[in-house]
């Protein structure tokens, strides 16, 4: 019985494809055509591999740019002015200039109002943060091609 059920279902398939071929065409050829679209896309656009770069001495820090750099943070909460704190005397002997905010709209505003050599810090909780630089900062060109 379920010998005969499938040759009669298989039958019945091979005879639907026969009649209709532009359907079965393009169901082989659409899938074949998006294939070769994709593969001529990341032809276009090779993905770059970067060489790892080798464990060097920089050597220290020109600490001359830093003079009046004012660093604005915000929430100030105890864990942000002990990494706060370190940044600005344990890293620099003349130490950075450190501002704290209540909210990231007082950040912001300060941010507006201050020289170029400001830059705000935002901290989500313990262990991570954000950046924000005035708009007078270039933005890299680095990885522009993977934007």
């Amino acid at each position: 019985g379920v010998w005969r059920q499938t040759k009669a279902l298989l039958f019945k398939n091979c005879l639907i494809k026969c009649r209709t071929k532009k359907s079965s065409v393009q169901e082989v050829l659409f899938p074949l055509f998006f294939l070769f679209w994709l593969i001529l896309m990341s032809m276009m656009h090779p993905h770059r591999k970067y060489d790892e770069v080798a464990n060097t001495n920089l050597g220290t820090l020109d600490t001359s740019v830093l003079v009046n750099f004012v660093i604005g943070y915000t929430p100030p909460t105890r864990m942000a002015r002990e990494i706060m704190k370190k940044v600005a005397f344990d890293n620099f002997e003349d130490g950075l200039i450190t501002e704290e905010y209540l909210s990231e709209e007082e950040l912001q505003e300060a941010s507006a109002f201050k020289p170029s050599n400001f830059v705000g810090v935002v901290f989500n909780d313990a262990m991570s943060y954000q950046l924000r630089f005035p708009d007078l900062v270039a933005i890299s060109s680095t990885y522009m091609e993977s934007r």
